[in-house]
């Protein structure tokens, strides 16, 4: 079974297309942490993107240019 599920995933945001941008900038986000820190992430990038947009710990604010 795959966690977090797409469900759950996509009660969180509007659309698919935001559920992949959200989980790109965030996966961006931590792998610049993590080569900053030089400390390995348990989890891959994304899979941690992921688990913290489902947990809401990540969210998204919809602007004129895209977002944010």
């Amino acid at each position: 079974m795959i966690y977090p599920s797409l469900d759950d995933l996509l009660s969180r945001v509007d659309s698919r297309y935001s559920l992949v941008i959200l989980a790109a900038k965030r996966a961006r986000q931590l792998r610049e942490m993590q080569s900053n820190l030089e400390e390995g992430l348990t989890l891959k990038e994304v899979s941690a993107a992921l688990d913290e947009i489902s947990k809401g710990k990540v969210t998204f604010e919809r602007i004129k240019d895209g977002i944010k």
